[in-house]
Parts: structure tokens; sequence; C-alpha cells
């Protein structure tokens, strides 16, 4: 029952780090010359053969059995550190620790559910509890799902991603299971009740899919019906009926997008208590523009707004868009990019030429919607003001909208962790760099709240400090960025910093607590950075479109003035210098370690994007296109060779031995990226890490040892790079 905004491509890791043992020196040289190779893509004839072709076959023998060799060097040279064992065991307890917050969501008739992991339940359990019981010290959780049990009996490593329970009841849901964390799952039907899969119920093959409930015996199924029925991204575009007892050759075509569409579907629109309003389907032209329909009488009807919104939300019959660039009605009222408009959607349905919406809410230059959500009575913001959180809570009756601030903690990361159908509670989680998270009930309606559990400090933040500070760009916007530190911090460039960020699909990085940060980092003497660079969303769309294909240079240039503004400020110098991001954070670390070998000494490159030639012909990536633009245009083509990291490694360089990670399971951006990168550098004589997860999805790990060994490996890195002397 929970509703929140999903992001749809971006995975961003977890740190850890291990304590520093300064009697043992593991330090490398910092940089290694590459030397010449005639297979280079960045020099190698146009159509040569590609020395680095087996690497394509994700499941190939001996693309795996170069994997395993890697992986086996990769840990025997960093478990050999004792800070390894170490960091791997600190890193489990804080993330298998009992007392930490179990976060639930709201569900039906007083309860509450969660999903939950530790050293008895790897692969997780599905629970639930009453409301009252859950505020107690000792919830008394009954297990819905045992997804360990489910694993073991049926030799599958299950990852749980979520149920979907059909209203009015909530007892019948769609369970979803991940075979290692892939993006494509399985879907089943399960009984809450009787804690049972349901014999002859939905039961839907492994795929990228989508499926929906329209009623009890019928749900939407959009996935690869035959072979080839995908889009050049790998997602489905045709959506066809299951009725209850049918096989999937039974099913009924209801609509149909096309295969130069990212992906495309049909779904159900429906109002908070759960009821049917209509149909609505979708064709996702670009990763950031769609096309969207309405059902109205069986007929579609599209509304005129930028294919650029975001339809938000439904309630009380009143549809919520964002816009995420300037619009003008037909009626001539303007509205400006990132504004939150409302309007009766019945209404605009039956004359959609003569929509004209109201404003509700208008962000300014320091402030963007990070999120919205309901109640049963009332819309539920998530705004940034400055990089920090704010909530607001807004009312519509008798034709009119007012609003009002809750009254939660200032300067914190506020994140909606579930709404209420069934009242106006609003649970959130409260954190910021130095202060655990706090779950705070607070009443929408009201403004009353309520503590409800606190997490215990994972590290001591006595003598710690956050600053903002503001960096100066190349074309001189300022960029603000995060620095977690001593106050005592010797202003002699030999503190060992590690800085990361993002920069892409406008998504925001915000201050939040964490634990194997603060006790295996901060607590040794270290200092944490993170930058809101631009590609973000932290300052609204406009953020995030001064970074856009061609735009994109503008990226790399915040991040390397960060950087330099460490410097300048003598926080740290090259030497203690470390950056490390994921995803689209993997491609920013590929670039900056490409484009400024000189500026670093670690550089860990996390499930990227490295060869932005290819990549649209790499797993989902031709998706990505509206953000990083197409490799077959004239412009923007020359544009990512001139920043593709796989097609920028130059001989008679020197660079910074970085640490390659990804995983066999990622079917979202794919291993072959790192992959590829790290055969590049080790046919040019560079040294590196490289280490693939064989499970794990987008994420690099399934469970919560699996992601104690990668902060095992990332950060005895670090420490050897940036500590030791």
């Amino acid at each position: 029952m929970q509703n929140s905004l999903k992001s749809l491509c971006v995975t961003t890791a977890l740190v850890a780090l291990s304590p520093l043992y300064p009697l043992v020196s593991y330090a490398q040289t910092m940089t290694t010359v590459a030397k010449p190779l005639s297979s280079n893509p960045n020099t190698a004839a146009k159509g040569s053969a590609d020395p680095r072709a087996f690497l394509d076959e994700i499941d190939g023998a001996e693309a795996m059995k170069w994997v395993l060799a890697h992986n086996q060097t990769t840990l025997d040279r960093l478990s050999k550190d004792p800070r390894f064992a170490q960091s791997q065991a600190e890193a489990l307890d804080i993330l298998q620790a009992t007392d930490r917050i179990a976060y639930p969501s709201f569900a039906h008739k007083g309860m509450v559910q969660n999903f939950w992991q530790d050293a008895d339940h790897v692969h997780g359990i599905w629970r639930q509890t009453t409301w009252d019981s859950y505020k107690t010290a000792t919830p008394a959780w009954d297990t819905i799902l045992d997804i360990d049990a489910l694993s073991k009996a049926e030799g599958k490593n299950w990852v749980y991603e979520g149920a979907d329970c059909l209203a009015p009841d909530y007892t019948r849901c769609l369970i979803s299971l991940s075979d290692g964390g892939k993006d494509a799952n399985v879907i089943r039907e399960f009984d809450i009740t009787t804690k049972s899969f349901i014999a002859g119920g939905f039961d839907l093959p492994e795929g990228k899919q989508s499926v929906t409930w329209r009623d009890a015996d019928t749900v939407y199924v959009t996935r690869e019906w035959t072979p080839g029925d995908v889009t050049a991204s790998s997602y489905a575009y045709i959506t066809k009926a299951l009725k209850r007892g049918q096989s999937l050759d039974q099913a009924t075509e209801i609509f149909r997008g096309t295969k130069a569409d990212v992906s495309a579907g049909r779904y159900v629109l429906r109002n908070i208590d759960g009821s049917y309003v209509m149909d609505m389907s979708y064709r996702g032209i670009d990763f950031f523009h769609t096309e969207q329909m309405f059902y109205v009488d069986g007929k579609a009807v599209a509304l005129p707004l930028p294919t650029s919104s975001s339809f938000a939300g439904y309630m009380q019959g009143q549809a919520i868009y964002t816009l995420k660039e300037d619009w003008t009605s037909a009626g001539g009222k303007a509205f400006k990019t990132g504004a939150v408009l409302v309007f009766d959607l019945k209404k605009a349905l039956a004359k959609p030429a003569a929509l004209e919406p109201t404003l509700l809410f208008q962000p300014d230059a320091h402030q963007s919607v990070e999120g919205l959500s309901q109640t049963r009575n009332r819309l539920v913001l998530n705004l940034l003001n400055n990089v920090t959180s704010e909530v607001w809570s807004y009312q519509y009756s008798d034709g009119k909208w007012s609003s009002k601030k809750l009254d939660l903690p200032s300067n914190s990361a506020i994140a909606v962790t579930s709404t209420d159908d069934q009242s106006d509670r609003v649970l959130v989680s409260v954190s910021s760099f130095l202060i655990p998270a706090t779950l705070v009930m607070v009443d929408a309606a009201s403004g009353r709240s309520e503590t409800l559990k606190s997490s215990p400090a994972r590290f001591n933040a006595e003598g710690l400090q956050v600053q903002q500070f503001w960096a100066k760009s190349k074309d001189g916007t300022q960029v603000p960025y995060f620095l977690v530190a001593r106050k005592d911090i010797p202003l002699d460039g030999t503190t060992p910093v590690i800085l990361n960020a993002y920069g892409g699909f406008e998504v925001s990085m915000t201050p939040s607590y964490s634990g194997t940060i603060g006790k295996l980092w901060l607590e040794k003497g270290g200092a944490y950075v993170l930058a809101n660079i631009r590609g973000g969303g932290e300052f609204g769309p406009a953020w995030h479109e001064a970074g856009l294909k061609t735009k994109r240079q503008n990226i790399y240039n915040d991040f390397q003035a960060v950087a330099e503004d460490l410097i300048a400020r003598k926080i740290t110098t090259p030497r203690h210098l470390g950056i490390m991001g994921g995803s689209n954070g993997g491609l920013l670390m590929g670039v900056q370690l490409t484009q400024r070998p000189d500026l670093w000494n670690a550089v860990d490159v996390q499930v990227p994007l490295l060869d932005m030639v290819n990549y649209t012909h790499m797993s989902a990536g031709a998706s990505w296109q509206g953000e990083y633009g197409d490799p077959n245009d004239p412009v923007e083509g020359a544009f990512l060779r001139s920043i593709s990291p796989y097609h920028n490694v130059k001989a008679g360089v020197a660079y910074p031995e970085p640490l390659f990670e990804t995983s066999t399971k990622d079917d979202r951006v794919g291993p072959v990226h790192a992959r590829k990168m790290a055969a590049l550098f080790e046919e040019m004589g560079l040294p590196f890490y490289y280490y693939e997860n064989t499970e794990g999805g987008h994420a690099a790990a399934s469970n919560l040892p699996e992601r104690a060994r990668r902060y095992a490996i990332d950060y005895t890195y670090f420490m050897q790079k940036l500590m030791d002397k």
C-alpha cells in the first residue's frame, strides 16, 4: 500500500571501510604508464577484429574462465591484508544488526509488513504484525513467506522483489522473484491468508515483465510473448489480458507499442482505496519522454501536455503532473519547469484541448520536487531545498487546495517510506551524515508526529562535523558539496578523502547516515565527500538538463572542480584522494580515470558503463539515449567517442590503479563494459583490480554477506591506496 516514486535506472552502492593497520604497508605505485597496443579501440583500424569479443558472451566458458581467474587474483591480493577479514566482519555486523530499524509499510486492516534479512535469514523473510505490536520494543512478527526456505526447496538464489496485492482485501498478491538479482523475474500468485502460492493461480515464467491486476480473475501482462518481441532496449512493448486458468498462449492482446519505443504497456489507474478508475497506456519514446493515453469508454484519449511531463498521482478526481520543461496551455497560461500541476481528470479527458491546470507548487532555483505520495485524504510532497529535505501536506476540499509544512527535523535527509491509504499517517525516515536514522510517524492532516524507532549509533561521531562548500566549475557554475571530516582536520593535504557523486538521470544525492562509512572510515581519520554535480536532480530539471547529451562534459568538469577545491583548501592531495561511483556514477569514474588521471590515487568503478560508442547494443543501453545521446548521430556520436573511457585509454599516459567491479547477472548495464576495460588495461600493461560477483544483478550483491564482501574489497583497496605510506 506504499505509494512512492521509483528510480528506473540506477543503483548507488553503499560503502564500508576497514580500520587502518599502521604497521603494515600495502601502498602501490601511484601511476603506471600505458604501453602502445595495436588493438586499442582508440587507435585500431575501423572494422578490425575485436580481440576481446569473447567477453561479450555473458556466461560463455572462455569469458567465465577469464572472470574467475581475475576474481581470484583480486581476492588473493586483497585478502592477504589483515584489514580485509576484519572489515568484512565489521561490515556484516552492521548490515545484520538485529537492532536496526525494521522499516514497515502500511498494510490492510491495521497491519504493517516488512522484508527482513539477517544472519539467520540470508535471502530474507516477508513478515507482518499489527500496528500496535510494531510500536513496541519487540514486535510479534508473523512470517508470510520465507525466501530462504523457498530458495532451498527450489535450488534457486531467489531475491524477493516485492508484492502487488489486490484491493480491497489485499490477500491475493503477485510475488516477484529474481534469480540472483536480475531485472528479469518470475511472478507467482500468493495467498497471504494461507501463506502459500496458489495452485493453478497466475504463474509467469522468467522475463523482463510487468504485471498489474485488472480484477480478481484478470491481469495485464507486458512481456516478451515470442522471441524477439522486445524493443532495442530489451524491454517488452506488447500487453495482453490474461484470465485465470488461461495459458500464456491464450492471452488476448490489448495494447501494442513499437520496437522503436524504450518500452510500452497498458495498466490500471485506481483510487486510493484500490477501486478501478480507468485503463492507461504508455509508450516510452525515450527515457525522458512518454506518450500517454487514457481509455474512456474504450477510446484512447491523450492530453496536450509535454511528453516530458510525468503523471504523478490521482487524488479525489484530480490528476497530478510534474513538468520537466516550460509549457504554455492553450489558454495562454505559462508554467515553468519543475511545476506541480493539478486538474480534474475526467473533465480534461472530455475536452482535452481546453485543459487549463492549476499550479500546485513551483520550486525556485534552489529547490526540487523529490517525490509525491498519497494518504487517504492528503497529497504528500517531498521537497529538497539546498539539498536538505522538507515534507509538505496538501489537502483538496471544496474545489481548492491548501498546504502546510510538516514539522520534521531541518537540515536532514527525509525519506517517505510508507503512506497509509486507510488514514493520513505517513512514515518517514530522518537522518543526516552524523545522526542515525529515526523512524517518525506524522499525521499529514493534523501535523502531529511520533518517534517510533531509532537506530543506535554505529560509530563515534564526537569530533566530527559536516560542512557544505561550493566549488566553481569551468563555466563558472557554483557546485555544492558536503565534507564530513574531523573538526581539527589538518590543512596540510594529508587527509585520505573518498569523493562520491552520481551526476545523471535527475537523481539527487542527499546527506544520510551510513554506519559503515562512519565506523570503518571516519573513525580512522578518513574524510568523506558527497558532490551534488549537474546531471542530478538536486536543483530540479534544469540541473539535470545542464548535463544532458553533448552538455555532459559539464558533469565531469563539476566533479573535477570539487576535487580541485578540496586540494586548494589543503584538505587533501591527489596522493590521498580516491573516488567511487556506480552505474552512471561508474561512467563518471571511468571518465575521471581517463580525463584526469593526475587527480586521483584510487578509482573505484562500480557496475559501470564504459564503452559509450557501443553502449546502445549492450544490455538495456538503448533505453538511455535520452540521457547520453545517439552514437550514430554525427554530433552526439563524436562527443560520446571523445568521453568514452574505453576509447580514451592512451599509450604513454600514467594512470592510477583502478578497481573495476561488476556482476555477471547484471542484465541492466551488463558486465561487458567492466570486463573489456579491465582486459584493455591488462593488454596495455596497466595494473588494476577486477571483481565480478556472479550473483547480485545491477546491485552487484544479492544478500548481506555478499554486500559485506564487496565492502571488504572496496575499502581494503581504498585504505591501501589512500592511507598507507
